[in-house]
């Protein structure tokens, strides 16, 4: 249960009095410390329909009721939102209680009468003070939510809102401006209490992302041939294809000369094998005569080499044949030469298609590291000798598709350029990252980056999305009642992906952190006093 508890603020004659109580409890202390508590007073609101707003854990509660007189039945139209999404509560029910010294009256509505709407008929049966309550049952558990001290008059004076706290308005002061809860419902909007926090010191750069020092290989052919797939693999390597270290990419079958034909190359090993036969039987006869000193040794030297030369000839030949039958028929287990993969990674390109006749040298694929990354970080002088004395604790890197990506962990600096871009004026740092592949940035992208450092700042932090950009100048917008709304110019002290260090807000303060652009647009469509709702 949530409750504070002060006085109401005026409003400007025309416009509802809307306000608001419940605070959490360390946001009130922090708001008493900083912006101080106006003693209470007791304002006449006779024959007034009147507003509050009440914050808990889990709803937001925000009535707008006729006036209250004792045995007359008055209509409470209350807005009741879902903190957690901030969306409308579309099934529950809502009870308006008033406590005074005779006990609680329960006044309760079992289901919305619109989405987020509930229509209460209140009929006190007392006149006098009585405390406000609320209490709402989602049919997740029920909370109950202090909504101040109200009156409730007689038939001749009617009466309503006592006192409640109201939200701690900003600095910038101005005319409130209305954002109604139908507008907030439509989506994209959300608020917060405004709270202390700490972002670690960072410098700003741009990153880029490349394989390791050794982590990229470009595989060639080793010898002139037809690449065809290697041995036993069921598909042709492909881009992005995982691969093993020493796993075989290609099979290069080397090429025969073209005037020779197949016939040519069996007559030639036809003839070899005779050849190679015979010299066989005849260093096998003059080893037997050698024995009978019927020849020299020299005799039986000389047949034996010729006999080798001969066997060497015919592997060639058998070879010859075989890689001409490879690349005119595309014989699947003929021989060839099979690149390897260095290390392991995945595949970046491929160059060569089944088939294909290539040279020595020529790229056949590329091969990067994935399971390492270094990313180069630009950094002005200046920073990257402030990052060299802190030392490197994390980066925040921009996905313009998801938001800010935070990398901390394994990190390690690996160098820091010892000299200055011509270019750009700014001096390369490089960092080293395990496993940043699957955030999702691909080799070779680009992207703004925050160098995290040793050592915390403290101060307000808000998300970046609380932040609008009002003509260049950076503002938020203050809730100071359900449907009312301030602006507030800030100054941004230090941003960190998505959360941004400020001065000007106040702890204690409830801060719309999104959304604000449409309350914007609002005020700028707006003119004259904003309408109330039509039920």
């Amino acid at each position: 249960m949530r409750w504070g508890e002060g006085e109401s603020g005026s409003r400007p004659e025309g416009r509802r009095t809307q306000c608001v109580s419940s605070l959490p409890t360390v946001a009130l202390l922090l708001l008493v410390a900083c912006v101080g508590t106006p003693p209470a007073e007791e304002h006449d609101h006779s024959h007034e329909s009147w507003s509050v707003t009440a914050l808990g854990e889990r709803f937001e509660v925000f009535p707008e009721i006729d006036a209250l007189a004792a045995g007359h039945t008055a209509t409470a139209h209350t807005h009741v939102t879902r903190l957690a999404d901030f969306a409308p509560l579309l099934r529950g029910t809502a009870e308006i209680v008033l406590v005074d010294g005779s006990g609680e009256q329960i006044f309760r509505a079992d289901q919305p009468a619109a989405p987020g709407v509930f229509d209460i008929e209140l009929t006190p049966q007392r006149a006098g003070e009585a405390d406000l309550l609320f209490r709402i049952d989602d049919g997740n558990g029920i909370e109950e939510i202090r909504g101040g001290r109200i009156r409730v008059g007689t038939a001749d004076h009617a009466e309503g809102l006592l006192k409640v706290r109201s939200l701690p308005a900003g600095s910038d002061g101005g005319e409130p401006v209305s954002f109604l809860k139908e507008q907030q419902w439509q989506g994209g909007f959300a608020a917060a209490w405004v709270r202390q926090g700490r972002l670690a010191r960072s410098v700003a750069g741009v990153a880029s992302f490349r394989p390791p020092a050794g982590g990229e290989s470009t595989i060639t052919a080793q010898v002139d041939g037809v690449v065809q797939p290697p041995a036993g693999a069921r598909s042709w390597p492909f881009v992005g294809r995982r691969v093993d270290r020493n796993d075989a990419l290609f099979r290069v079958v080397p090429l025969v000369a073209s005037e020779r034909s197949l016939a040519t190359l069996e007559g030639e090993l036809e003839a070899l094998a005779t050849e190679l036969e015979s010299a066989r039987s005849r260093s096998s006869r003059l080893r037997e005569l050698l024995v009978l000193e019927a020849v020299s040794e020299r005799e039986v030297e000389e047949a034996g080499v010729r006999a080798r030369m001969l066997e060497a000839r015919h592997r060639a030949a058998e070879r010859d044949l075989e890689s001409a039958r490879a690349s005119r028929e595309g014989g699947a287990d003929s021989a060839g030469i099979s690149p390897r993969a260095p290390f392991s990674g995945r595949i970046a390109a491929v160059t060569t298609t089944p088939g294909a006749t290539v040279s020595a040298g020529d790229a056949l694929a590329r091969l990067v590291r994935t399971d390492v990354v270094w990313i180069e970080v630009a950094l002005p002088p200046q920073d990257a000798r402030r990052l060299m004395d802190a030392g490197l604790r994390g980066l925040v890197l921009d996905d313009p598709e998801s938001g800010p990506v935070r990398v901390e962990g394994d990190l390690s600096l690996v160098s820091i350029s010892p000299e200055l871009s011509p270019r750009t004026g700014t001096v390369t740092v490089l960092i080293e990252a395990p496993g940043i592949a699957g955030t999702g940035f691909a080799l070779g992208s680009t992207v703004a980056a925050q160098v995290l450092m040793a050592g915390e700042e403290s101060g307000i932090v808000v998300p970046a999305s609380a932040l609008v950009d009002d003509g260049g100048v950076p503002v938020v917008f203050l809730q100071l009642s359900g449907e009312d709304f301030q602006r507030q110019t800030v100054t941004v002290l230090g941003r960190q992906g998505d959360q941004v260090l400020v001065a000007g807000l106040a702890p204690g303060q409830r801060l719309v952190t999104r959304g604000g652009d449409g309350i914007r647009r609002s005020s700028l469509m707006a003119s004259g006093e904003a309408h109330g709702h039509v039920h």
